[in-house]
């Protein structure tokens, strides 16, 4: 599956989300940061390496409202989220093979991690 855009790829996020069992692995960026221009195509060979994820591109200044109270200090930030529970939020170096290690360490029931982001799958669901 690609890496999808919210606004561009909406109906393929929408119908990609749907499937209960789906991941939302988000990539918080800018489009004016350097590194997040860098990393942008390992994640989009990552995409297509992992189908049964849904992976996304969100650029913060165009989609705000998908932090809700969070703030994006540095890049890239990662979002994972599976059956309506944040799995893991955070900043992490731009070499893709950490982002493998941890979806691979990753399980569908591991407990939750509390943050104040929105149900980012619901919102881009309505997108």
């Amino acid at each position: 599956m690609p890496l999808l855009l919210p606004g561009t790829d909406s109906e393929s996020l929408r119908q990609a989300l749907a499937r209960p069992d789906s991941w939302l692995v988000a990539c918080f960026c800018a489009a004016w940061c350097d590194t997040c221009q860098q990393y942008r195509p390992k994640l989009e060979a990552l995409a297509q390496a992992r189908p049964e994820h849904v992976f996304a591109w969100i650029d913060i200044e165009d989609h705000p409202d998908l932090l809700g109270d969070e703030d994006v200090e540095n890049f890239p930030t990662l979002l994972v989220q599976a059956g309506g529970r944040t799995l893991f939020y955070g900043t992490m170096l731009p070499h893709i093979g950490h982002l493998e290690r941890l979806l691979d360490s990753l399980a569908a029931d591991a407990p939750g991690v509390k943050t104040a982001l929105p149900d980012v799958p619901a919102l881009l669901s309505r997108a």
